[in-house]
């Protein structure tokens, strides 16, 4: 792909038309990275670092059009982004309509957050340039910070393979695999008034939650996930149903240490580690073990590549090419209705370890993630490191609790420390988990 300064508009990669077409008012497909520094942000330098490090990153500049066949991404020369001091609820949805900008800049005190909606990228590729803006801002600050661990030099121009379709390049397995699975529990609840992001964030050691992983023979993402799952069977099993439903996770996977690819674009595949209660009851060894295998089973290069041959297929087939756009959402809406969100009971993401060169590790204290609001009234989980500190996020519009407090108190009783704060009016941390503190 060209960059968009020598191409004023370019086609949306395969994630990209989904999220775009099922983008509505009461539903946000963004996410939110936040570094919380160990300095007061200085608005004025944030927003040159801001105005500096966005030329290197044109696919992230640019707003969303809609054709007579399909959305597609048209460069935005307009001013921006502008930096905002930041909000109670965050993650607004994206109006197109208003021509909202597709990436916003905040700040609180020591806080720097960025958004980001996801048909321009996926949590990999924004944090490249999130992790190049924080080192830019610092270089205003008058630090010396190399241009290490991803950090990509401002003065050089971008790169073609940095805007790739890396999906379309590798769409070509010899099978077609068919990601079709029975409906999962909603782990949905009471709507909270529009628009309410609740969020939840547990803090907890990183040696510690290892050491607890390994203990079980499980990797910290698996271990995390085991534990959600368990937290919404409780929750299934609380309501006393008469015949429950598989609870199952949709976990993104990062795509590029499988296929090689630069691309900052979207390339994530998601993996959905599942319990069927109806089989009888699972201990936490016996889901931590369920869901270690499944992971290990599924996330292979072959499977991973027919699934991508099969979802960039079913955007060529000429039928569907020859729909007009406004049709073709409506049925793309459906279609994610009934096989997208259907299968799982909500999301489970790690990105992983925010990696940065020595020199930055003294400016920053840790690291947020936050999950827009999902398409159904439910919960959804996050977490992110950065040195000895995971960060665990749960954020949705429902008025519920009771998922996360699970969580915490089984992170708890597994002889962790966790601190927890909250958004909301009664924070659940000061009745329901032992801190660290």
């Amino acid at each position: 792909m060209e960059s968009s300064a020598s191409h004023p508009w370019y086609h949306l990669d395969n994630a990209a038309m989904m999220y775009s077409a099922i983008q509505r008012g009461s539903y946000s497909a963004l996410y939110r990275f936040s570094a919380v520094m160990t300095q007061p942000v200085d608005p004025q330098l944030l927003q040159r670092a801001i105005d500096k490090t966005m030329p290197r990153f044109p696919g992230f500049q640019v707003k969303i059009r809609r054709g007579f066949f399909w959305y597609y991404f048209e460069r935005d020369d307009a001013p921006g982004p502008i930096l905002q001091r930041d909000i109670r609820n965050p993650c607004q949805p994206v109006r197109f309509q208003n021509h909202d900008k597709l990436i916003r800049f905040f700040y609180y005190e020591k806080r720097i957050s960025m958004e980001v909606f996801h048909a321009l990228a996926d949590g990999g590729g924004a944090l490249v340039l999130f992790k190049t803006l924080l080192a830019v801002y610092l270089r205003e600050m008058g630090h010396e910070i190399p241009n290490t661990n991803g950090i990509l030099d401002i003065t050089q121009p971008p790169r073609p393979e940095e805007w790739e379709d890396a999906y379309a390049r590798y769409a070509h397995s010899k099978v077609h695999l068919s990601m079709r699975e029975p409906k999962a529990y909603a782990c949905t609840g009471t709507p909270e008034p529009f628009y309410t992001l609740n969020t939840t964030m547990g803090f907890v050691s990183v040696r510690d939650l290892h050491a607890a992983a390994k203990r079980h023979g499980a990797s910290i993402t698996e271990y995390l996930a085991a534990i959600l799952l368990q937290s919404i069977l409780i929750r299934q099993r609380r309501e006393g149903r008469r015949r429950e439903l598989p609870v199952s996770l949709a976990v993104p996977i990062n795509l590029r240490p499988y296929f090689p690819s630069e691309t900052l674009r979207n390339f994530i595949l998601t993996v959905r580690p599942s319990i069927n209660p109806e089989l009888g009851d699972y201990t936490l060894d016996e889901i931590i073990a369920q869901v270690h295998h499944h992971m290990r089973l599924h996330i292979t290069r072959q499977e991973m590549q027919a699934v991508i041959t099969k979802n960039v297929s079913l955007q060529h087939t000429l039928p569907l090419q020859l729909v007009p756009s406004p049709v073709k959402n409506l049925a793309m809406d459906l279609g994610y209705r009934i096989a997208g969100s259907r299968p799982y009971s909500t999301t489970f993401t790690n990105p992983g370890i925010f990696q940065v060169p020595e020199e930055m590790k003294p400016c920053i204290h840790h690291m947020e993630v936050v999950l827009g609001q999902s398409y159904t009234p439910r919960v959804n989980c996050a977490a992110i490191s950065f040195g000895d500190t995971m960060e665990i996020t749960f954020a949705g519009t429902v008025k519920e609790s009771d998922v996360e407090r699970e969580f915490f108190q089984t992170l708890v009783r597994e002889g962790l420390h966790v601190k927890v704060t909250s958004n909301r009016k009664e924070c659940v941390s000061c009745h329901t988990v032992s801190t660290a503190e």
